[in-house]
């Protein structure tokens, strides 16, 4: 049997609904994991309809934009079984296997164990942002590492079958455009990281364009 809450302690999980008329009654969980659960509320409209509304709970995840160089970045190419492709990405992990740690620390520890990298300047926080608002609460934390260097050797999980490339920045860019780098948080990181790439540019002899 799913675990259930009832009514009575779950209002103040959803705040804002409430306020606005979305009551929930109860909440399911159909399945749950280190990584993430998949939870169902039992939830009243606003116009009085009852409806099961299914989503995942997620305890967020970092991504990283690994800067080997002021104009070269690490790119990972790796399998991912969801979609059956090779997807071109940043380096990303979840923080949920990682109870107690905090973005930061995840960021560093994903660069080690996904390409072997270690931070040597400034790790920039990119900001946080929801990764799918439909259907998940997960909260995406963004990062910047400036002079990452491959000084370990990296210790994947065995669903992590990727290789490492190390690009030009602009050619990252080119590759969303193109279309041949699809996964939208990683180009979502590579474009917020633009503006801290471009300072650096500009004193540099290749300058990237506006």
């Amino acid at each position: 049997m799913a675990p259930e809450k009832d009514e009575g302690d779950l209002r103040h999980l959803k705040p804002v609904g409430d306020n606005i008329g979305w009551h929930l009654l109860r909440t399911t969980y159909l399945f749950q994991s280190r990584w993430h659960n998949l939870r169902q509320d039992r939830v009243i409209l606003p116009n009085g309809q009852e409806i099961d509304f299914t989503y995942q709970e997620h305890s967020g995840f970092v991504l990283v934009v690994p800067m080997v160089s002021d104009d070269e970045v690490a790119l990972i190419r790796s399998y991912r079984y969801p979609v059956d492709a090779w997807s071109w990405e940043v380096p990303a992990g979840g923080l949920g296997t990682k109870p107690g740690e905090s973005p930061e620390d995840v960021a560093r520890d994903e660069l080690a164990e996904e390409i072997g990298g270690i931070i040597h300047g400034e790790l920039v926080s990119l900001g946080s942002f929801f990764g799918a608002v439909g259907t998940s609460d997960a909260v995406g934390h963004f990062f910047l590492a400036w002079d990452v260097r491959f000084e370990v050797t990296p210790h994947r999980e065995c669903t992590e079958f990727m290789q490492v490339h190390v690009k030009p920045y602009r050619e990252a860019l080119s590759m969303v455009s193109r279309e041949e780098l699809r996964d939208a948080q990683s180009a979502l990181a590579l474009f917020l990281s633009r503006p801290y790439i471009l300072d650096r540019q500009l004193l540099s002899h290749h300058p990237l364009e506006r």
